[in-house]
């Protein structure tokens, strides 16, 4: 299938064929239909499948459509352009990428998009605003901040999506998402995003849907099938050294490492530049301004590593993550399936290393159950912890309940490379790289 079949404008497949892309995702395929009919949307899709243009582009094409096809509320001033879209997103990395997206696939039309989240000062934010934009991505708390302060009206509001609900759930928004939806019209088009389905989110769903049109292109907490994924038994002192050991490897090339805690990000962060390693460290206790050069540095590839903790799990849309490293194991199983979501994007393949220390073996079960799979053990490394250097089997794997589908321990392998070091996105789904330009063939934000 080609982004021409979904009935796309010719603007929107002319911006899309200038990114690179000419086959849409299965998200796409599924969701882009049920939107431009105009119906609510349940969609189930783990991150990286390519959900930000699933809604994103069908938003477009309905806003830019005559008056007349899509009467406007009569309410609606015609000297005024209302606020018509409101996207909730939990983070401001996300909610940044998202209105890229907006911008990037809206450029060949008259439509004005806007980005408001909180850590940074609000009067550009009431500037942009008092522009009256069409489309407005926010996240809750400063959303809610503006509308208190009268700076925002959704009277005239179209389509409302929800992204990342269980995140929203996770991070402790869902109060504040409440508050949003009471603020804005009950007649609306609601598209509703989840990576996993809870029964919080199931419940907020059938809230705010109405007759909804369900979408979900995999299992639901599932791994990408194109990761590679092992796991180091080690003790917990070593995990800094061996973590050092493992990026002597050149093929590690841009690689997530995740920790738990923000302290912990820093100080991972700080060790590998004593090491003259470049690398950088993200988190909620950094400023906007510096997460921004951090990622900034990152998507350059001028910083080899980025340490994060799991706010940076989802969201984040970077090509070419050929690892990422769990250096402290989550202690949400679902986190597991977010933060290696952050490689093996859009058909290309990637590798997961977490370490296990003796304290997180629990950890590590909750997870093995969860994906219903048992991670590959690397049975011979300089920093293995004393008991699993070549133990065959590991002792609690009887607590895998779930029938699971194993996997022989191998060397672990690295992401087809193509001349200069860049990654080539491989299989059915991916693409070639000429001249280190990606031929992508699938729309991954």
């Amino acid at each position: 299938m080609h982004f021409s079949d979904l009935q796309l404008i010719e603007p929107l497949l002319r911006a899309v064929a200038e990114e690179g892309y000419t086959e849409p995702t299965p998200i796409q395929q599924q969701a882009i239909p049920h939107v431009l009919a105009g119906r609510d949307l349940l969609a189930c899709a783990q991150t990286g499948t390519g959900k930000t243009a699933a809604f994103a582009l069908p938003i477009l094409q309905r806003l830019s459509a005559p008056a007349s096809t899509h009467p406007a509320p009569a309410s609606r001033s015609p000297a005024r352009r209302p606020i018509r879209v409101l996207v909730l997103t939990p983070t401001r990395e996300l909610a940044a990428q998202i209105g890229e997206s907006f911008t990037v696939y809206g450029k060949h039309l008259r439509l004005r998009s806007t980005v408001i989240f909180g850590g940074v000062g609000q009067g550009n934010q009431e500037r942009a605003l008092a522009a009256q934009p069409d489309i407005l991505v926010a996240t809750p708390g400063r959303l809610l901040d503006l509308c208190q302060q009268g700076k925002v009206s959704f009277r005239d509001l179209e389509v409302f999506v929800l992204d990342e609900a269980d995140r929203m759930l996770d991070m402790g928004f869902i109060h504040d998402v409440r508050r949003v939806i009471a603020l804005i019209p009950q007649r609306r088009q609601t598209l509703f995003f989840s990576a996993t389905m809870p029964p919080d989110i199931i419940e907020l769903s059938a809230r705010i849907l109405t007759d909804p049109a369900r979408v979900a292109v995999t299992p639901i907490a599932s791994t990408a099938e194109k990761i590679e994924q092992h796991v180091y038994f080690v003790d917990k002192n070593n995990k800094r050294a061996l973590l050092e050991h493992l990026l002597g490897d050149a093929a590690i090339e841009r690689v997530l490492v995740f920790t738990r805690t923000k302290h912990g990000a820093n100080r991972v962060a700080e060790g590998l530049v004593r090491a003259r390693i470049s690398a950088e460290a993200i988190h909620g206790n950094k400023s906007q301004g510096a997460r921004e050069r951090a990622l900034a540095g990152f998507k350059k590839g001028t910083t080899r590593v980025l340490v994060a903790t799991d706010i940076a799990a989802r969201g984040l849309d970077i090509d070419a993550v050929t690892h990422i490293i769990n250096f402290d194991l989550p202690d949400v199983p679902e986190s597991y399936v977010h933060r290696i979501g952050r490689t093996a994007r859009a058909g290309a393949s990637g590798i997961a290393y977490s370490f296990c220390d003796s304290e997180e073996r629990s950890m590590l079960v909750a997870i093995e159950r969860l994906i219903r799979m048992r991670i590959a053990v690397v049975p011979d490394h300089p920093l293995r912890s004393a008991g699993h250097a070549a133990a065959p089997q590991r002792s609690y794997e009887r607590a895998v309940t779930s029938p699971p589908a194993t996997s022989t321990p191998k060397p672990p392998a690295r992401p087809a490379q193509a001349p200069g070091g860049q990654s080539v996105r491989t299989g059915g789904s991916g693409g070639r790289r000429f001249g280190g330009r990606s031929e992508r063939r699938y729309v991954s934000s």
